[in-house]
């Protein structure tokens, strides 16, 4: 975060600047109204009372450019942090997506929207201000040295009850941020899970569990605006005490002859002004809370996703694939899910994986496609291990299939071309390829149909069909299924049948796991999984007669 962001520090160097200005100007009125009282009710004159008028209504025109200038810079520095941020977190939020236990980076999109919020809001203005309480305590010392006294005592006790502000508010800030997030994704997976919820009468047992997490919300949302309305009642009252000190002070001393009455207003008015920043940064303290939190959980997960050195591009892929005594588990203190895989296969040779369910196969299958990191071992492409290569490169190369279809919002077209600009021949060709070319043409728009969130207007099938199309397209040299068959009717499972011979025929290496042998018949090599380690591996008409024989169950 730090290096992302320092070319840009200007920006705040700039902002304190104008900050500066902003804090002379306002003074203007100020001293308006003590040469009014001290000068112009002393001479009556008008022409003195035009003129300190007009020049007072220049600084204001002045401060108005000003202030809308700082206005547009603070929105233009929030947005160029958006743009700066966006993309880098979406990466991060994406790749913790595909790990076991996601959600641990799942909300950092709305920690950007924290920070944007306090760049372009009243909290970071309050900040850039606030140093200038010196000054303005120094200007009212020099006035007098009662008044200056006072108001060093009446800001000193502002000052700390911002400081106590952030003390008692910042864990019920941080606790109801964390049950919040708790609360959203058990909403979204609720909603993900809505069909079977109402279908199997759920919804009751759901409430009584989201009513518990938001209860948790509720109560933490009480206590952290009960100490927020407490500081703020606080911070208002002392404020009109430190306004009806100054008042009484500064009387007495103009009733003693020791300040004339425009000093007294000067210093009041100053006063104001000095604690006026101080005020909006306990009224905005929350936002700021949220903005420090949003940008240290930021900059945690860029520092470990930070590992990742340049890479040099390698050549075409050519479709070979190995894997060496692959293990992968969950945990340090959980059984491994893989355990020891090894295999390899040349460009072009055919690959079918089976076992029971939770035999480790799509665990397997997400390791190829480096979705996954092994904690042992290493998965290679062409020779090169799979760390080596370009994510985008790499992926463009190849074909996947998981086992869960999710389709994009958007037509057939978007969906096959995955999500770029679609080339329509491309596209078509792809289609053709996977035997669904008729499917699409029979939508009420064709490959422009809109297929919603999550292909909601196709069936599970037509889904698994359109997925397979996106898998192809490109004419990538190495094609990984998980379970290709499971929402298919015979007729579609036939035709994946010849998919698959064709490709095969066309040199694309394959690798398919599935629990149907009927789909792996024209496979070389066969591998069997048993509780996640190989059971039996071989050209594939060894390995079917062991399993005849009742070598492997």
């Amino acid at each position: 975060m730090n290096a992302l962001l320092r070319p840009y520090r200007y920006v705040v160097i700039l902002a304190a600047g104008i900050s500066f200005f902003l804090n002379l100007l306002l003074l203007a009125p100020t001293f308006y109204m003590m040469q009014i009282f001290d000068r112009v009710f002393m001479s009556r004159s008008l022409d003195t009372l035009g003129w300190l008028s007009f020049i007072v209504l220049l600084m204001l025109l002045f401060y108005l450019a000003v202030d809308w200038l700082r206005g547009r810079m603070m929105t233009s520095a929030a947005l160029l942090c958006d743009r700066l941020l966006g993309e880098r977190v979406l990466r991060v939020v994406l790749d913790d997506a595909v790990q076991p236990g996601f959600g641990r980076h799942g909300f950092l999109m709305r920690d950007v929207a924290a920070i944007r919020r306090f760049i372009a809001g009243n909290g970071l203005s309050a900040l850039l201000d606030s140093p200038w309480l010196p000054v303005m305590l120094l200007l009212i010392f020099l006035f007098h040295p009662v008044l200056g006294i006072l108001a060093f005592v009446c800001s000193a006790a502002l000052v700390i009850l911002a400081v106590l502000n952030n003390r008692v508010s910042q864990k019920p800030v941080e606790d109801l941020q964390m049950v919040s997030r708790k609360a959203s994704a058990y909403i979204d997976s609720s909603l993900r899970n809505a069909e079977v919820v109402r279908a199997m009468g759920m919804f009751p047992a759901l409430a009584r569990r989201w009513d518990a997490i938001n209860h948790q919300a509720l109560r933490h949302q009480h206590e952290s605006g009960r100490i927020s309305a407490l500081v703020s009642g606080l911070s208002r009252f002392s404020r009109q005490i430190v306004q009806v000190i100054m008042v009484g002070a500064g009387a007495y001393l103009v009733v003693g002859q020791n300040a004339t009455p425009g000093i007294m207003l000067a210093a009041t008015l100053i006063l104001g002004r000095a604690l006026a920043p101080v005020e909006h940064l306990i009224a905005s303290w929350k936002d700021i809370l949220e903005a420090r939190a949003a940008y240290r959980r930021l900059e945690e997960a860029f520092a470990e996703a930070s590992g990742q050195a340049p890479r040099t591009r390698l050549p075409e892929l050519k479709g070979a694939l190995e894997a060496d005594r692959v293990v992968y588990a969950l945990g340090p203190t959980t059984p491994p899910l893989v355990k020891g895989v090894s295999f390899s296969l040349a460009a072009g040779e055919f690959l079918g994986i089976i076992g029971a369910s939770g035999s480790g196969k799509s665990s397997l299958l997400r390791l190829l496609t480096g979705t996954w990191r092994p904690q042992a071992g290493s998965v290679r492409y062409d020779n090169a291990e799979i760390a080596q290569w370009l994510p985008e490169e790499l992926g463009r190369q190849i074909g996947y299939l998981p086992q869960d279809i999710e389709l994009f919002p958007g037509t057939v077209s978007d969906n096959i071309a995955r999500m770029g600009v679609p080339d329509s021949g491309a596209v078509v060709a792809a289609a053709h390829r996977a035997g669904v070319h008729d499917m699409i043409l029979r939508l009420p728009q064709g490959y422009d149909t809109e297929i919603g969130p999550g292909g909601a207007a196709l069936s599970g099938g037509q889904r698994q069909r359109i997925a397979l199309a996106r898998a192809l397209y490109g004419e990538p040299r190495l094609l990984l299924l998980d379970e290709p068959n499971s929402n298919l009717d015979a007729e579609g499972e036939t035709l994946l049948q010849h998919v698959l011979g064709q490709l095969k025929a066309e040199g694309v290496t394959l690798v398919v796991v599935t629990h149907r042998r009927s789909l792996v018949a024209a496979s070389d090599k066969l591998l069997v999984l048993r509780e996640g380690a190989v059971a039996l591996y071989g050209p594939s008409r060894e390995v079917v007669e062991k399993l005849s024989g009742g070598a492997a169950a």
